[in-house]
């Protein structure tokens, strides 16, 4: 079985930046990628972010691309979501999702574990 535990997240000023940690435990959690999503209040559950299980294929979603930053610790099984110049509509609950699949997906639909999310609030 599959566990994933989000944590780092907290109330920030527009332009601050937070460091989200994603702890997977499990059977050979290293070898899928894991995704970042959110969800804002009234809204959609938005994909962010992935990265493979090698590190080798990441992908962003426009409106977080050259702001957040994905990255792994395998030593630690942790997936890291680094987010600079935060903004009010960053504000959402943010869940990180393993797939277990060979390559990094942005579909939510095909993420087969989740955590239970922690709150991001920017405000203005």
């Amino acid at each position: 079985q599959v566990h994933l535990a989000e944590s780092g997240g907290g109330l920030v000023q527009t332009g601050a930046s937070l460091r989200l940690s994603c702890l997977a435990s499990g059977r050979s959690v290293s070898r899928y990628p894991v995704g970042w999503f959110r969800r804002a209040p009234g809204k959609e559950r938005e994909f962010l972010a992935t990265i493979s299980w090698n590190g080798d294929n990441i992908y962003y979603a426009d409106s977080v691309k050259g702001r957040f930053i994905i990255s792994r610790d395998y030593a630690k099984n942790e997936v890291l979501l680094q987010m600079n110049s935060l903004k009010p509509e960053d504000t959402a609950v943010y869940y990180c999702a393993l797939a277990r699949r060979s390559t990094a997906v942005t579909d939510a639909a095909l993420y087969e574990y989740w955590g239970q999310g922690t709150q991001v609030t920017v405000s203005s």
